[in-house]
């Protein structure tokens, strides 16, 4: 049998958001109660809920809970890690991957934990700019590293379908602290190994 995650939802507020929805499908010139649209509105409501489940989340926390002590301070790298986050400005996706690093100093995680942190800060309300800074800072908090290094490259489908509508346009973020500040050599080793 295959896994399948059981998702929570917050039933008060799945029918409040219902309700505004459906209110917003009539503004829009729609008729809420045909039949394509019937459900529409708890569909959304669960939607706008599993995509800001990050507000319920601790990164922090989530780092700590399997911390080991380090052998050595090597630097640690998870690239590749998928993301999709949702602009604050216009309510619309942004989708792309995370490169993060980091170089311990007494402690590392579980490699699991440091998608897991990204997910929690893409899975708000967010900027990009804010989301790269968001991942450095939990990981700084969490483990008190040498350095951390965070690059987010992601499209932002508000560029894309609306505004200046340009599809294809990647958008690349940087936060780097510590031995990837100080040092040329640690952070073009880290954006060397991630091309």
């Amino acid at each position: 049998m295959a896994y399948r995650k059981i998702e929570q939802y917050d039933e008060d507020t799945t029918l409040d958001i219902s309700a505004r929805m459906k209110e917003i499908l009539q503004l829009l010139g729609e008729d809420a109660t045909r039949e394509g649209l019937q459900k529409t509105p708890e569909r959304v409501a669960k939607s706008l809920q599993f995509l800001t489940q990050g507000y319920g989340q601790d990164g922090v926390a989530i780092l700590r809970s399997a911390m080991f002590e380090a052998p050595d301070s090597q630097m640690v790298i998870v690239k590749d890690i998928e993301l999709f986050s949702m602009c604050e400005h216009h309510i619309l996706p942004f989708i792309g991957k995370a490169h993060v690093a980091y170089i311990p100093d007494k402690h590392i995680t579980g490699l699991s934990k440091i998608a897991r942190c990204v997910e929690v800060f893409a899975r708000r309300l967010q900027v990009q700019e804010r989301l790269t800074v968001d991942i450095r800072d939990c990981i700084e908090e969490a483990l008190h590293p040498l350095g951390v290094a965070v690059v987010i490259e992601a499209t932002h489908t508000c560029m894309c379908m609306r505004g200046v509508q340009k599809s294809g346009a990647l958008t690349t973020t940087s936060a780097f602290s510590g031995a990837f500040l100080k040092s040329d050599r640690t952070r073009n080793e880290f954006l060397n190994l991630i091309r």
